[in-house]
């Protein structure tokens, strides 16, 4: 009787809890239990999920910083499971050490990984942080029909986020920070019930996403977006945080922001907006931080800063601001003028190039895990791959004034070769790959050089117009070169072919080389093909009224600016650079689009020896490239009066008439504008292209501006043009 009195005394507390446990807790269905089991499997065993056992009552397991499991009526409502892999952003200053140890092997699939995830249908938290995860996220994640919070944070993800997350109606937190997601971010309006949405650190962009009126938190920092602050954000009321840093936002940051009822949390930081802020705003009394550091603002600081909270943060250095503190920490007012003309234009981005690219990444990732033999390789290869990515973000900056402020002095060079920016080398993406042809692909597309295909005869040799086997029309230039020496010393000349090949100019798309041997000299007849441009030439656009009326001062301005970029790339792209292009306005072709294209440019081959061309090329570089400026401010000024010129008297006479309106009244410049354009441009925006015109135009071929000027100021020019008609300016009469 004592004996059972003393074991009754140690069973009854365990009976009464296991009455007061509910059953349901405390046994999970064998289905769950095996996803489970799985999980830890497809995970690759990690720290966290160590030491299950089949005996293991994994609802039971007591909460760990690394693992999370919650039941409820013997299914998973809670998973959280956080592991030791270093996340993407850690690696892209140092991608050589993105190894095996921070991603899953070559074995793992996120298919399979989220389709037995998926079956845990009951869940309403899910985070999976740090865990290695790589591949595109699959689009059946909206089987997860109850889930409240998703957090995939600082894995390897890539690709885009699928559109079928905007199906998850009871999402309430969607978290993907630290990963490889690129291109736009889905619809997410219809989640009425989504309070935070954190998307930082990943590639998305360029627009801002749609999302709904109810988020308290929006963070989209650390990616690549490119747009105003949407007016939108005025209607959301119950936004806390708000943080865009390190994107790419420009324009002016609208004061409603600072007075959002809600806010609290305002991260601005390293984008291009730009302007004056308003100085007479109301700030919230919730406002307990601000970052506007290093933009392109100028002006002074709301008055309301000086209010706020002593233990508010307010952060303003790296601007063009006028203030008595951390004046020594802003730039000058003439360096955000200029860094904001520059940072309205569009970058060249391939979406689709960059999430192959993502996808080619998440593959080598993977055999790196699955052939350690070779790993020492193809981690080099990801180095390698790497510092081309950062190279293909990085621009190069131009810090020039206006028109009237330059130093017309010659931009530097090297002798032999030069840096070409990788921005324009991605220039000629949507181009087809560069290839050699055959001797017969070229007779079959000029049809043995019937000459009824021939298009004209000059100096650079015959021009015929052709068919490509896929039905393709191209242009065939025959260029025949004599020189000394063998035949493959020739290969040397071509090099360059391949590299001319640019949105703003006829590309070339191969070449064929014949060459014939008569000792000691020889005879190499090259084959250059280029694309074809069905529609007109600028100069005739302009001569026919009806189609000169379509262009108006916007269609006119991105014109400019294409023929400049051109132009550029021919002087800058290119090494060594091209000069001596006979830019002429007929020679100006428009594509489909109107998108400008400079054709007839000089093809750097010898015509008659190697050693001649190369003296000839050397002694007349620069008067060459000063030349292509003069060239380029008479199309500018055709393109600006709307008229035809046909002699350099008539150059001069209609540059003294620009020159001289734009420093007398307004009126005056307005006379001599193309009268087509009335009411389709901001007069200073008219102003800046006229000035950097007559400057091209100069006798003194030295107090000609270098093409990196003209470009600036035909941006700046154009970022003027948007402001005046995006405040709705825009007239539409013709």
């Amino acid at each position: 009787m004592k004996n059972l009195r003393f074991c009754f005394s140690y069973l009854f507390p365990a009976i009464i809890l296991a009455l007061l446990t509910p059953s349901s807790v405390a046994q999970l269905s064998p289905s769950e239990n095996r996803i489970l089991f799985q999980v830890q499997k497809l995970l690759e065993y990690p720290q966290a999920l160590q030491g299950w056992t089949r005996w293991t009552n994994l609802c039971f397991l007591p909460p760990s910083r690394s693992l999370k499991i919650v039941c409820s009526n013997g299914h998973v409502t809670e998973l959280t499971i956080i592991g030791n892999k270093t996340s993407p952003s850690s690696h892209i200053p140092k991608a050589g050490s993105w190894t095996s140890l921070q991603t899953l092997s070559g074995k793992f699939s996120i298919d399979s990984f989220f389709t037995d995830l998926t079956k845990l249908s009951n869940l309403k938290v899910l985070s999976l942080v740090s865990l290695g995860l790589w591949g595109p996220l699959p689009s059946k994640i909206n089987r997860f029909w109850s889930l409240e919070v998703l957090n995939i944070s600082s894995n390897f993800i890539y690709g885009e986020i699928p559109s079928s997350i905007s199906s998850m109606m009871n999402l309430r937190s969607l978290v993907l920070v630290g990963n490889l997601f690129n291109g736009s971010v889905p619809d997410l309006q219809r989640l009425t019930s989504l309070q935070e949405l954190n998307l930082g650190g990943n590639k998305l962009g360029p627009g801002f996403p749609s999302v709904g009126k109810n988020l308290v938190t929006i963070i989209l920092r650390s990616n690549s977006l490119r747009s105003h602050i949407p007016p939108q954000i005025l209607h959301f009321d119950k936004l806390k945080v708000f943080d865009v840093s390190s994107n790419e936002f420009f324009g002016n940051i609208p004061s409603f922001l600072m007075s959002m009822p809600s806010l609290q949390y305002l991260n601005l930081a390293s984008n291009h907006l730009s302007g004056n802020l308003s100085v007479n705003v109301a700030c919230s009394s919730s406002l307990t931080f601000v970052d506007i550091s290093h933009n392109l603002l100028v002006g002074k600081l709301p008055s309301c800063f000086g209010s706020m909270s002593s233990k508010a943060t307010l952060l303003y250095s790296g601007n063009c601001l006028s203030t008595k503190w951390l004046k020594n920490q802003q730039h000058p007012s003439s360096f955000c003028k200029r860094e904001g003309a520059l940072a309205v234009m569009p970058p060249a981005k391939n979406l689709k190039n960059e999430s192959n690219s993502g996808a080619k990444l998440g593959s080598v990732i993977g055999i790196i895990g699955g052939a350690v033999v070779i790993a020492g390789l193809l981690v080099l290869l990801i180095l390698i791959i790497f510092r081309k990515s950062s190279g293909e973000r990085s621009h190069h900056k131009m810090d020039k004034p206006v028109a009237n402020k330059y130093s017309a002095s010659a931009s530097p060079r090297s002798n032999g070769t030069r840096h070409i920016p990788q921005a324009m080398k991605q220039a000629a993406l949507g181009l087809p790959p560069y290839r050699i042809f055959t001797s017969e692909e070229i007779d079959d597309a000029t049809n043995n050089f019937d000459p009824s295909n021939l298009i004209e005869e000059g100096s650079q040799g015959q021009l015929y117009k052709g068919w490509l086997r896929d039905g393709s029309v191209v242009l065939v230039s025959c260029v025949k070169i004599k020189q000394k020496g063998l035949p493959h010393s020739i290969m040397q000349q071509i090099e360059v072919l391949s590299n001319l090949r640019h949105r703003h100019m006829v590309s070339v798309l191969g070449h064929c080389i014949i060459a014939e041997q008569d000792h000691p000299q020889t005879t190499s007849t090259v084959f250059i093909v280029f694309e074809h441009i069905s529609n007109v030439s600028l100069r005739d656009q302009l001569a026919d009224g009806r189609k000169r009326e379509m262009l108006k001062w916007p269609q006119r301005m991105a014109m400019n600016i294409g023929i400049a970029r051109g132009v550029q790339f021919l002087h800058t792209g290119v090494a060594p650079g091209i000069y001596g292009n006979n830019l002429k306005i007929e020679n100006i072709l428009l594509d489909d689009s109107l998108n400008a294209k400079v054709s007839r440019y000089r093809i750097p081959l010898p015509s008659k020896s190697v050693h001649n061309e190369h003296t000839a090329t050397n002694h007349s570089t620069n008067n060459a490239e000063k030349e292509d400026i003069y060239q380029l401010g008479v199309i500018l000024l055709e393109v600006i009066t709307g008229k035809q010129i046909a002699s350099s008297s008539e150059i001069e006479e209609m540059k003294d008439e620009l020159e001289n309106g734009s420093s007398e009244a307004t009126s005056v410049l307005k006379s001599e504008i193309d009268p087509s354009l009335r009411g389709t441009y901001a007069y200073e925006s008219m102003k800046t292209a006229v000035q950097i015109t007559i400057n091209c135009l100069s006798k003194v071929s030295s107090q000609r501006p270098s093409i990196e000027d003209v470009l600036w100021n035909l941006q700046y020019s154009m970022q003027v043009q948007e402001s005046w008609t995006s405040s709705g300016n825009l007239s539409t009469k013709l």
